[in-house]
C-alpha cells in the first residue's frame, strides 16, 4: 500500500435497485483491494429485501472479521415503508426520496463513525446526492450504470452541444460524435416527450449539477466503447472502469464476492444445465423490472417450442399485471424447457450450456453477457434499451433484434428467426466469434495494466494527491 493510500475514504450513495447496488457493491470492493475505505450508504427498503433474500450473504460478508473497518453498509430513510412498491409506484418513490433524501442523507454522514471522506460516488438517478457533496465540501464522482454512449446523448442533449431533431418524430435522425445514426425512436426513452414529466425533470437536474461533479465513471472497458469514451474528452470526460461483474466470469478467483439479492434466487437450474449439451440452451430473461403482456409472453412461448431447442426463461411471477404461461405449452416442453421466477444470472450465463441469451438489453445484462462471451437476442423495451440493442447490432455485431409491430409485440415467427439465426446460421457462428474477442478484451482490462485497472489507479491517486493538499 502507497505511503498515505490508507487515508483514502469513500462514501458511495445508491439507489434502492438490484441492478444498481451491485455494480457498486464490485467497485467497492477492487477500491478496498487497492486499501480504500468504503461506505456504501442507500436505503432502508434495501437492508429489508436484503434481511429477506440475503441475510447470510451480503451482510455477512461485508461485516466479516475478514474484512475489519474497510467497507460498510449504512442505511437512511427514502421516506417510504420498507414494503411500498418503488418499482409500480416509481414517482412517488422518486419524489419522496427527492424530498426527504437530502435531510436523511446529510444526518447519515454526519453520524457515521468516520466520516473523513475523499470522495462521494453517487448513482446518476440520485442528482440531489451532488448537492449534498458540495455543500459538505466532499469531491464528487458518478458513477454512470448505463452505457457510455447513454451519458454522450444525455449530455451532448441537455447541455445544448449539438443539434436535436424535433423528438416528437420518431423517424428524425440523430448524428452524433462516436455514436452510429440513430432515428429519434432509438434514443433513451426517458428524455423523450412520452416519458413521465418527474423523469424527465430528473434527468435535467442530473446535467444541471453534472458540472459539480469531478469524475465520471463508466461500467464498462474502453475497448468495447472506444470511440465514444474518445468523443466525450473535450466534454466532461468519462473514464471506464469496468466491467464490473463477478470476479468469476473473468476468470479470477472469487472471495467473497459482494452482490446483492433481492429476489430470491433458484440455484436448481444449475444441476438442470449441468445435463444439457454445449451451447444448447436458449436462456431467456427480461430483468427484474420488465412485465412483459400476456401477447408478448405466448409469442415468445411458441418461438421457444417452435425451435425444438432446450431453453431456461426467468419469469417473474410476483408482478400480477404481466402475462402467464398456459399450462399446455409446459407439458408439451416439459423436460426441455425450465422456467424459474430468478437464477443467479452471471452463473447461468458463464455456463457452458448456454447458446445465446434472449434479453431486454438492460445494460448490466449486456455486460455479462460480452464477459461471458454470448451472441445475444436483442428484445429491448423502454429506457436505454433500445440504443444498447443498436451498440450491440452496429457496433459490436454479437447479436440479432427481433423486430417488433406499432404495438411493440414481435410476432413468434419473428423471435424464431433471431433465435435460429444464433444459434444455427453462419451469422451466428460470426457472432460467436465477436463476442469470444469481447470477452477476451474485458479480461485484459482489469488486468494489471489493463485500461480499467490504470483509471482505478488514476483515480485513486488524486484522491491521495487531494487528501494531502
Amino acid at each position: 500500500m502507497a505511503k498515505g493510500e490508507e487515508k483514502s475514504s469513500v462514501l458511495m450513495v445508491s439507489m434502492a435497485f438490484q441492478g444498481h447496488m451491485n455494480p457498486m457493491l464490485r467497485l467497492a470492493k477492487i477500491l478496498n483491494s487497492k486499501g480504500v475505505r468504503v461506505t456504501l450508504a442507500t436505503t432502508e427498503a434495501v437492508r429489508h429485501r436484503m434481511l429477506k433474500y440475503n441475510s447470510n450473504s451480503t451482510i455477512n460478508n461485508i461485516n466479516s472479521d475478514n474484512n475489519p473497518n474497510q467497507i460498510e453498509l449504512a442505511f437512511f430513510s427514502d421516506g417510504l415503508s420498507p414494503d411500498f412498491d418503488r418499482v409500480t409506484y416509481a414517482e412517488e418513490f422518486f419524489l419522496s426520496l427527492e424530498a426527504q433524501g437530502p435531510t436523511n442523507l446529510s444526518s447519515l454522514i454526519g453520524n457515521l463513525s468516520r466520516n473523513d471522506f475523499s470522495c462521494m460516488i453517487i448513482n446518476p438517478f440520485m442528482p440531489w446526492a451532488i448537492d449534498v457533496a458540495h455543500k459538505l465540501g466532499i469531491p464528487c464522482a458518478i458513477l454512470w450504470i448505463q452505457a457510455s454512449a447513454v451519458y454522450s446523448i444525455y449530455y451532448r442533449y441537455y447541455k445544448s452541444i449539438n443539434r436535436f431533431p424535433n423528438l416528437e418524430d420518431p423517424n428524425g435522425i440523430v448524428q452524433l460524435p462516436g455514436i452510429p445514426s440513430l432515428e429519434v425512436r432509438e434514443l433513451p426513452s426517458f428524455m423523450l416527450p412520452s416519458s413521465p414529466p418527474f423523469i424527465r425533470t430528473m434527468l435535467e437536474n442530473i446535467f444541471e449539477s453534472i458540472d459539480k461533479v469531478r469524475w465520471v465513471f463508466a461500467t464498462s472497458f474502453d475497448d468495447f466503447e472506444e470511440e465514444i469514451v474518445k468523443s466525450m474528452d473535450s466534454l466532461i470526460p468519462i473514464r471506464s472502469i469496468g466491467p464490473l461483474v463477478s470476479p468469476f466470469m473473468l476468470g479470477q478467483k472469487e472471495t467473497n464476492d459482494l452482490s446483492v439479492d433481492m429476489w430470491g434466487v433458484d440455484e436448481s437450474c444449475m444441476g438442470w444445465l449441468d445435463e444439457k449439451p454445449n451451447s444448447s440452451v436458449i436462456y431467456v430473461s427480461f430483468g427484474s423490472i420488465i412485465v412483459l403482456t400476456q401477447n408478448q409472453m405466448d409469442n415468445i412461448a411458441m418461438a421457444l417450442k417452435n425451435s425444438n431447442k432446450a431453453f431456461l426463461w426467468v419469469i417473474q411471477e410476483s408482478n400480477p399485471s404481466g402475462g402467464s404461461l398456459s399450462r399446455e405449452f409446459l407439458e408439451e416442453t416439459k423436460g426441455r424447457g425450465m422456467v424459474v421466477n430468478w437464477c443467479p444470472q452471471e452463473k447461468v450465463l458463464m455456463h457452458p450450456s448456454i447458446g445465446c441469451f434472449v434479453t431486454h438489453c438492460g445494460w448490466n445484462s449486456m455486460i455479462e453477457a460480452v464477459v461471458a462471451g454470448l451472441p445475444m437476442v436483442a428484445y429491448p423495451k423502454w429506457s436505454d434499451q433500445a440504443i444498447n440493442t443498436k451498440l450491440c447490432i452496429s457496433v459490436f455485431e454479437n447479436g440479432v433484434r427481433v423486430n417488433c409491430g406499432e404495438d411493440g409485440v414481435a410476432r413468434a415467427e419473428e423471435v424464431e428467426r433471431c433465435i435460429r439465426e444464433v444459434m444455427e446460421g453462419p451469422k451466428g457462428v460470426e457472432m460467436k466469434k465477436k463476442a469470444m474477442k469481447m470477452k477476451e478484451d474485458a479480461r485484459k482490462a482489469i488486468e494489471e495494466g489493463g485500461s480499467s485497472n490504470r483509471n482505478i489507479n488514476m483515480f485513486i491517486s488524486e484522491l491521495i494527491n487531494n487528501v494531502g493538499n
